[in-house]
């Protein structure tokens, strides 16, 4: 063979003339033509094997050339021969490789062979997958047609074909083929061949779905025989860049290739070489769009998860990221540690080099909960929640993280809450301290421990030997000074500075008795760091001591025999003082002993210190609990499921205050939000409805302790809520559901030992399962009443009155049901206990017998036949009770009627009346009258409607077959007088019980009209009647009767709000205010006039009052019962009030009201007029809030334009300084706009004479400032220019600046007018400002005026006065007629018909 092939680098070059022994195409076949060739490739491969490939290349290549015009048939056939040749030249090749008589000439034709199979095997691919790409783009997926589903097939068939193709490159290039190449170096075009078509098919949108895994899987392994045998490495690390880049979804792809190629192949330097190239890139580069930050960000995070350890040596380069402006990268780069610190530098046994790094990297991931972007810090939230979870977190870092997890729970963005939410309940389910959680229970156990370890340090130290310093080591200290001044001292110049400075202290000093003590002076001298005194001494005593040893070397005074001497002195003379200590007694202590005590204190220490951090940790989870309670509410439904979440997690591990945050969640039940509801259920199911145990019955009792332990104390809004729960879980079937209602007849009956608290919760929760199945309760009515309602009631009115509430489970009130309506008869056994107990209860003085009572009556007028029957000799056994009562004090009056005139007779039978008991019979007349009216207007209302219903039915029927054909031929007219018939009908019983209520109910001869003359007398004279709870009894009782007619409504409305204004006892305040919200409701035209009254409340000095005041008010606004005037203003007040929870109430109000059409903006004039009335006396800041919530709700350019002008124009009627700064300050609370701008242009004229005024000036600054952000060049120059027109004035005075821009528009207009000082004023404004300078009235000018005026006619103010005691006339404490105010605008109201339906 005289030719080689080269493998080119375009298809096209093989046609053309190449070099000097170089394979050149000869033959391109026809497309026509390469069936036939085809058939002889096939036959040649059977003949001659994988070297028929150097005969019928051309073939091959003219398949290529003539790709896109074949038929589908022959790509496959070719596809079919060349994987033939490729797997026959792995299987032949080993033999040949190893042979030791391989002849050149062999060696240059199987390296052609392999050269040319693969080229076209890699090439043909590449273009089957470039059609199969396109296929999937054009063929759309769903579509039904024919040629979608052979696009389909053809495509399906390529997946398939793809792996073989892939399996046999595979099997060739692991054969060490580079032996056929000349020195085994294989050229680099034959390794681009092969990666081109692995990178090409790498490129697929759909290759990292899950169908493609073994491709996917395939091509990595191709990719790493390349790395390691054919010197790849550097070229895969820049194409996985490169891709990277361009293909977003290949980085979970190459995070797997990369992971394989380092370790199954051996290859660690890619994961460097990647690495490297992803640090260097500038954060410039990545910032730029289409950088690939994104998928370089998730490549690095899921090759972390995979190769955690390789990532390690290469994680300085990524760090420096975390400077970059790229929060992508950061977050990327935090993941990492992440899962390094999670899966490699965890546990005890890291090495210091180990340790050094965690440490290091959770600094790291600490400085990130503080970083600028919120994505970065809810990832690295959810980083510490893996690391939490995983145990991966040292317990010295556990105060502070929590610490930083509650900080992050007032984060502005929302997926940063919900993380740090995540985490804090990870750190509750893995803490390390205790199960129970309680700062309070730690408290005394930490405080006993740690004054057990302040004893044993007191003892410790009692037992410590003094610490001694040895001489040598002081000598070692101050040897070198000292020998600076030995040289100074010997210095002959230096002798009359020394007589100088010496102080004379040696000079004078006299000779010891002997050298021992002339030694002790000198080491007392060196001690005290006096050197130079002791360097003169040991000279001196040389001459006074010339035999002494000590100073026998100084007859030469050398530095160096000086400094021997003194060393001597100084280190003798410390071994003596040693020699003197010595002889002390020593301490008597065993060092087994002293070891003991040690480890016993180290223990101690570690005690202490597990209990400090237990107690601040748990301190943290409280603080956690508390913030994340208040998130049940929030509007944002993932925070408030992540709350609920969290809740839950918290109630399991027993933390202190756990209920508070499950009892505050139960609400939400009643979420219109289907997300919420289903997350809060399910909370409680998991918590309370699947308990744990072996048998059934454990599990029941369990259940039934956990939702008892909830519903003990729990309020009656929660006791509702639990029923939605419980409800659904006596619905579902479960298997439990008869042996925990087994359980609880026991617990109430009696027959296991209970608490009276778990009695009432068994029984409530008996009527939440009567709610789904009547019999539950209905079959055991005398079990109930024997138990709860029998002899020993009047012991527990709260058993009896929780017994009361589950028997109404059981009326149509609750549940809905066809037919007739379900009642029992008068002399059930039920109604005697009921009225018995509370006839006896009225004259007890129970403080529950009141609630019992109210609950009775509901369940008789809702149960019993002809309950007004019942409840009438009701009344009159109380009455006769009390009656009884009092004539044991006195003279009997036996007539029932005759109790007002015994109330009033004389004063000494007065005396003998116990209010109390007075007060509860009033009670009970006002909640007979209340449940009258119901029963008529509820039940005998729908009864009526019933019946008649049941008649039409049955009529009907009656006609039979043959009035059908009339029915038909009159069809419209029938239907239209069936309608008026109908409606007529249900106005003639709506009549009938108006009627009944205005004229039976209250008659002479009715009990109920008994009790109104002695209600009136005790509610107008509260002086005479002063006892709190008669009073708060007699003025509830009152407005329940004014509910039975419009006439008593009349007749007491005046009373009534003169007690609303003048009672003394908030109580009674909060109840008429409710009382007559529901008049309002009831009988809108009488109530109309009084609205201002109610107002008032807003103002009341009691914040219980304030707050039912602004709760029933929401109520009557929102449902536009009472219309929206300037009384608001007085809500808006409470948006500053100090109560948080009436501040939220007020917000709440103003919330649901921007709901409604433009209501807000309708008020704003008038509320500002309002606030900033001088005689109000608010203050500026108090001011600035209100605004600043309400002006949040403007939104309208057209608004925000319409309120700039109103504004502007009432800076006209502005008397004083402070109300233009309140007028300044609310055109800069504003969202100003072009237009609004340009209106406070036009307006000039009104304000610019007030703009000396800081107060003025600094706001509409503001607007100018605000403005320019943002702004158009064009529309920025106003601005500036009307900016500098502002400050011209407020600082020169408005007389002496002159307007130059003014001056020269009106020369270019040529104007021969005088140039004005001031901007012309608008025609509006200026009729406006005559007006408002002629006539201040407010009905001059409506919403323009800015200060409320007063009235111009005087009309006497409304004197209310309340009786005392030392007036005899009663009736002076109630409005005069004259001061009732007159009905202005009557009430349009709904039809009676539409009322009852409801």
């Amino acid at each position: 063979m005289s030719w080689d092939f080269f493998v080119p680098v375009c298809v096209g070059d093989l046609v053309k003339t190449g070099g000097i022994n170089q394979y050149v195409v000869q033959d391109v076949v026809p497309a026509k033509q390469l069936p036939s060739h085809l058939s002889k490739f096939k036959m040649g491969l059977r003949s001659q094997g994988p070297s028929c490939i150097l005969e019928h290349f051309d073939t091959g290549y003219s398949v290529l050339q003539h790709f896109n015009s074949l038929e589908l048939g022959v790509k496959e056939d070719t596809l079919e021969l060349l994987v033939q040749v490729v797997n026959d030249l792995a299987v032949s090749l080993p033999t040949v490789l190893t042979s030791t008589s391989f002849s050149a000439a062999e060696r240059k034709e199987k390296l052609n062979a392999v050269k040319m199979s693969v080229f076209l095997l890699c090439k043909l691919t590449e273009s089957l997958e470039s059609v199969s790409y396109r296929q999937n783009i054009v063929t759309a997926p769903g579509k039904g047609s024919k040629k979608g589903k052979g696009g389909g097939e053809g495509l399906l068939q390529w997946d398939s074909e793809r792996e073989r193709v892939l399996q046999a490159l595979v099997q060739l290039l692991q054969l060490d083929i580079r032996s056929l190449w000349s020195l085994s170096l294989v050229e680099e075009e034959f390794i681009s061949c092969v990666t081109c078509c692995c990178y090409k098919l790498l490129e697929n949108p759909t290759i990292s779905h899950v169908k493609n895994k073994p491709t996917r899987d395939c091509i990595i392994h191709l990719l790493g025989v390349l790395i390691t045998k054919y010197n790849h490495l550097l070229g895969a690390s820049v194409k996985v860049i490169q891709m990277l880049q361009h293909f977003e979804q290949l980085s979970s792809v190459f995070a797997q290739a990369v992971s394989v190629w380092s370790t199954e192949y051996g290859v660690r330097a890619i994961i460097g070489e990647v690495i490297r190239e992803i640090g260097q890139k500038s954060s410039e580069e990545l910032a730029r769009e289409g950088s690939g930050v994104k998928a370089f960000s998730s490549f690095l995070s899921e090759l972390s998860g995979l190769v955690p350890e390789l990532m390690i040596p290469n994680i300085s380069v990524l760090i420096t990221h975390l400077e970059g402006e790229s929060h992508t990268m950061r977050v990327a780069v935090c993941e990492v540690l992440g899962e390094i610190l999670v899966r490699v530098l965890c546990g005890d046994g890291l090495d210091e080099s180990g340790r050094a790094d965690r440490d290091r990297f959770f600094d790291i991931l600490q400085e990130h909960l503080h970083d600028t972007h919120s994505h970065v810090r809810a990832r690295v939230l959810q980083v510490y929640t893996r690391i939490v979870n995983s145990k991966a977190l040292p317990l010295c870092r556990y105060s502070e993280v929590m610490e930083l997890a509650v900080g992050r729970l007032m984060d502005k963005s929302i997926n940063a809450v919900k993380s740090a939410i995540q985490l804090l309940a990870a750190f509750i389910a893995h803490n390390p301290y205790s199960c129970k959680l309680s700062s309070a229970d730690l408290k005394k156990p930490l405080e006993k421990e740690t004054a057990k370890l302040r004893e044993m340090k007191e003892k410790l130290e009692e037992k410590a030997p003094v610490a001694v310093i040895k001489a040598s080591e002081l000598w070692a200290a101050m040897e070198p000074e000292l020998l600076v001044t030995v040289r100074k001292t010997l210095e002959p110049t230096s002798e009359a500075e020394e007589e100088d400075e010496d102080d004379g202290g040696v000079e004078d000093e006299k000779p010891e008795d002997d050298d021992r003590a002339t030694a002790v002076k000198i080491a007392q001298y060196l001690r005290v760091n006096k050197y130079r005194n002791a360097v003169k001494l040991c000279i001196k005593a040389h001459s006074w001591f010339p035999e002494s040893e000590m100073f026998a070397s100084l007859s030469s005074i050398t530095a160096e025999n000086l400094m021997d001497t003194l060393s001597l002195i100084f280190k003798g003379s410390d071994e003596d003082a040693s020699e003197v200590h010595q002889n002390l007694p020593p301490t008597p202590q065993k060092d087994g002993d002293k070891e003991g005590d040690d480890g016993e204190l180290k223990k101690q220490e570690m005690l202490v210190q597990y209990l400090r951090d237990t107690e601040t940790f748990s301190l943290q989870v409280e603080r956690a609990i508390s913030v994340i309670n208040n998130m049940l509410y929030w509007k944002t439904t993932s925070v408030v499921q992540e709350a609920v979440q969290f809740c839950v997690t918290v109630h399991e591990f027993s933390v202190a205050n756990s209920v508070s945050g499950v009892r505050k969640m139960l609400p939400l039940v009643w979420s219109t939000d289907a997300a919420i509801k289903d997350a809060v259920v399910q909370a409680y199911r998991r918590l309370y409805l699947n308990p744990q145990g072996d048998t059934i019955r454990m599990k029941a009792q369990t259940l039934v302790d956990s939702l008892s332990e909830l519903m003990v104390d729990a309020s009656l809004g929660t006791i509702q809520c639990l029923e939605e729960i419980v409800q659904e879980f006596f619905g579902s079937g479960s298997n439990l559901q008869s042996t925990v209602i087994q359980v609880l007849w026991e617990r109430f009956t009696g027959k296991r030992e209970a608490s009276v608290l778990r009695k009432r919760a068994a029984v409530l929760l008996l009527g939440m399962a009567a709610r789904e199945e009547r019999e539950v309760v209905l079959s055991n009515l005398d079990t109930l009443c024997s138990v709860a309602l029998g002899e020993k009631v009047t012991e527990d009115f709260l058993l009896a009155r929780d017994t009361v509430i589950t028997i109404c489970s059981i009326t149509d009130h609750v549940r809905q049901s066809k037919g007739g309506p379900f009642r029992l008869p008068q002399d059930h056994q039920l109604f005697t206990c009921l009225t018995q107990a509370v006839a006896e209860g009225v004259v007890m003085e129970d403080p529950y017998w009141q609630s019992f009572m109210e609950q009775a009556v509901r369940l008789i007028y809702f149960l019993a036949e002809s309950p007004d029957q019942l409840c009438s000799r009701l009344l009159q056994r109380s009455a006769r009770l009390l009656l009884d009562q009092i004539a044991e004090g006195g003279e009997v009056n036996k007539d029932v009627s005759q109790i007002h005139d015994a109330s009033q007779d004389s004063s000494d039978q007065e005396e003998q009346v116990n209010c109390v008991c007075m007060a509860q019979l009033l009670a009970l007349c006002g909640c007979v009258a209340f449940w009258q009216v119901s029963h008529l207007e509820r039940s005998v209302s729908a009864e009526l409607r019933r019946r008649r219903g049941e008649t039409e039915e049955r009529e009907e029927k009656e006609k039979g077959p043959g009035s059908k054909a009339k029915q038909l031929a009159n069809e419209s007219a029938m239907e239209e007088e069936l309608g008026l018939i109908g409606a007529s009908a249900e106005d003639t019983e709506a009549e009938l019980i108006r009627k009944i209520c205005e004229t039976e109910l209250l008659a002479e001869d009715n009990l109920l009209s008994a009790f109104l003359p002695l209600l009136v007398k005790v509610c107008s004279s509260p002086g005479r009647y002063s006892h709190p709870q008669l009073t708060t009894a007699a003025c509830l009782a009152l407005s329940q009767y004014m509910m039975i007619s419009p006439s008593v409504c009349e007749e007491n409305i005046r009373l009534i709000f003169t007690v609303l204004e003048r009672s003394t006892l908030p109580v009674v305040r909060a109840n008429a205010i409710i009382a007559l919200g529901d008049l309002t409701v009831r009988f809108p035209n009488i109530l109309e006039p009084w609205t201002q009254n109610l107002y008032a409340r807003l103002s009341d000095e009691v914040p219980s009052v304030r707050q039912t005041a602004v709760t029933v008010l929401t109520q009557l606004v929102l449902k536009d019962v009472l219309k929206v005037k300037g009384q608001v203003s007085e809500v808006a007040v409470l948006l500053i009030d100090p109560e948080p929870h009436i501040t939220s109430l007020a917000l709440n109000f103003f919330n649901e009201l921007a709901t409604k059409d433009n209501a807000i903006y309708n008020l704003l004039p008038d509320i500002i007029s309002r606030l900033s009335d001088p005689e109000r006396g608010m203050s500026s800041e108090d001011f600035n809030t209100i605004m600043k919530q309400l002006f949040s709700y403007i939104t309208k350019e057209r608004q925000t334009e319409s309120l700039v002008e109103k504004l502007c124009q009432r800076f006209r009627t502005a008397k004083t300084e402070r109300q233009w700064c309140d007028l300044a300050m609310s055109l800069s609370l504003l969202s100003m706009c072009e237009r609004g701008f340009k209106r406070l242009q036009e307006c000039w004229e009104c304000y610019s004479d007030k703009l000396t005024e800081p107060g003025v000036y600094q706001p509409l600054l503001s607007i100018t400032a605000k403005l320019r952000r943002g702004a158009k060049p064009q529309f920025k120059a106003q601005i500036d220019d009307f900016e500098k027109r502002l400050t011209a004035v407020h600082t020169r005075g408005l007389e002496n600046v002159e307007s130059p821009e003014m001056d020269e528009n009106q020369r270019e207009e040529g104007s021969t007018e005088k140039t004005s000082t001031r901007t012309p004023l608008p025609t509006r404004g200026r009729q406006k400002s005559r007006r408002g300078q002629t006539k201040s009235s407010m009905s001059s000018h409506g919403d323009d005026s800015f200060v409320t005026p007063q009235k111009s006619r005087k009309s006497k103010k409304p004197v209310i006065t309340f009786s005392s005691d030392e007036e005899d006339d009663e009736e002076d404490a109630v409005m005069a007629e004259s001061e009732t105010p007159k009905v202005t605008t009557p009430i349009s109201r709904t039809s009676r018909r539409a009322r009852l339906r409801n």
